[in-house]
């Protein structure tokens, strides 16, 4: 039997990856995972996709977190294997070099947050509810943890983290979880909008940009100074960046070719 728990769609130069169970509020299963780790993969694989945007399929909800309609199966370890499939995803997410638009029109909640997390850019309607209620069923937010740690402050994770209540887009976007809140019914123009301002630009230094940004994140400025000043001298020397130096010059729109 086909499994359509995830949708994957070429839309031009952006690769859409919808989970598809309005039904469960989009929640996380096994299905699901391998589906979104599936569409990360081919994106990659595919020379003309130039963005991803991971989003929920329907109004209702973006990711409501695990499934816990079969709480055995959700968390269910299988103690000889050192890696999960969750964190196997958001390990797959940081070490791609071709952006990732979220694209938020209902709740997200729990795992869900982890998918908000581990994309480059967030955009969600004006009505969205968030929130990191695992301390309510008896777990913890561990493997979000890894992520939001970086882009939230500290005293508002341990809040959401050991309270589990709930926050509103405004909250959010003010955290830094998400770039724009917009009324839902804008919702698809400005992720729209993004895709346009994403697709017209070089993908060689979208993709060595990305590299390096992953590489800095842990090191010291000395370390990271010292490896970036070689990443911009390399990055001289490929052919985006003497077109666009190029085009600059001749005040043209640079023909790109991704090397």
């Amino acid at each position: 039997m086909t499994d359509n728990s995830v949708l994957l769609e070429k839309r031009g130069q952006a690769f859409w990856i919808t989970i598809n169970r309005p039904d469960k509020r989009n929640a996380l299963n096994a299905g699901v995972i391998a589906g979104i780790a599936r569409g990360y993969r081919e994106a990659h694989d595919d020379k003309d996709v130039r963005v991803i945007v991971l989003t929920g399929a329907g109004d209702k909800a973006f990711c409501a977190g695990a499934d816990l309609q079969n709480s055995g199966a959700a968390f269910s370890m299988d103690f000889s294997r050192p890696n999960v499939d969750y964190a196997d995803l958001l390990r797959l997410s940081q070490n791609a070099t071709k952006p990732a638009i979220a694209r938020v029109g209902g709740v997200c909640m729990a795992g869900g947050m982890g998918l908000l997390c581990m994309t480059d850019i967030a955009v969600a309607a004006d009505g969205v509810i968030f929130g990191l209620p695992e301390v309510k069923v008896g777990v913890f937010p561990m493997q979000v943890l890894s992520l939001l740690q970086s882009i939230a402050p500290a005293r508002l994770i341990n809040e959401w983290a050991l309270t589990g209540e709930p926050f509103d887009a405004k909250a959010a976007q003010a955290a830094g979880l998400l770039n724009y809140v917009v009324p839902a019914a804008e919702l698809d123009a400005k992720v729209d909008w993004l895709i346009g301002r994403i697709v017209d630009k070089s993908p060689t230094a979208i993709r060595r940009g990305k590299y390096a940004m992953r590489a800095i994140a842990s090191m010291s400025f000395d370390e990271s100074i010292a490896y970036t000043e070689s990443q911009i001298a390399l990055l001289a020397m490929t052919e985006d960046a003497k077109e666009g130096l190029k085009a600059f010059g001749e005040k043209r729109k640079p023909t790109w070719t991704g090397r």
